[in-house]
């Protein structure tokens, strides 16, 4: 008897256990589109002339506004919450959008987020005021920027340059719509972005083991 509750623990229990963690990854629900298609940024300026692009990235977007050192505590609560658990993720990036003029307050913001660790994955693009506010209407959001150019929500754009969020209904049935995660609640990016930040990066998971297993058979 004991014999055999070993070998359930050293064969069978594993077997289980992965069954069952698979399955998880596979029913994740895929999260719902808001806007597609919202335009590049590419040709936008970085603090070290170095070109940022939202295609073929799973991007964090923010909107820091002139006020950058303001947003401090903000990008913390996100970092905490949101980039250090995704960011040895290759293809996932944090995009902050400042107006021009801002670089030097960047700088110092840039100093206080190494304190937290890296920041490889973290980039500054800089526009003009207009600029910014017809890149965030192209994304046909019902909240507004403020009179700054900021807001504290942050948006999931997919690898495709997809605005990602909830729309539709919620598990009760209940009318559900989120396009943004505001970066002032801790229990906002802990209990609702974390989880689908997790189906997008499962989404790409699930992609790229169906191909890996398609060329496999080709």
């Amino acid at each position: 008897m004991k014999k055999n509750l070993i070998l359930f623990v050293l064969f069978i229990l594993p077997i289980v256990a992965y069954l069952f963690f698979a399955s998880g990854v596979n029913s994740f629900a895929k999260l719902p589109t808001i806007t597609k298609n919202i335009p590049d940024i590419n040709s936008w300026n970085t603090l070290h002339n170095k070109p940022v692009a939202l295609k073929g990235k799973i991007t964090i977007l923010g909107f820091l506004g002139e006020d950058v050192l303001k947003h401090k505590g903000n990008l913390f609560n996100l970092y905490e919450k949101i980039y250090d658990r995704n960011k040895k993720f290759n293809d996932f990036q944090m995009v902050m959008i400042v107006p021009e003029g801002s670089q030097k307050e960047v700088e110092l913001l840039q100093r206080d987020i190494a304190k937290l660790g890296t920041q490889a994955g973290w980039n500054f693009v800089f526009g003009t005021p207009d600029q910014i506010r017809k890149f965030y209407n192209s994304m046909n959001l019902v909240g507004k920027l403020d009179a700054k150019c900021a807001t504290p929500n942050v948006f999931i754009v997919d690898k495709n340059r997809n605005l990602r969020g909830r729309k539709g209904h919620d598990k009760k049935g209940n009318d559900e719509y989120k396009e943004g995660y505001n970066t002032i609640f801790v229990s906002e990016l802990y209990n609702e972005m974390t989880d689908d930040v997790k189906i997008i990066l499962a989404e790409y998971r699930l992609a790229l083991k169906k191909n890996h297993n398609a060329s496999r058979q080709i």
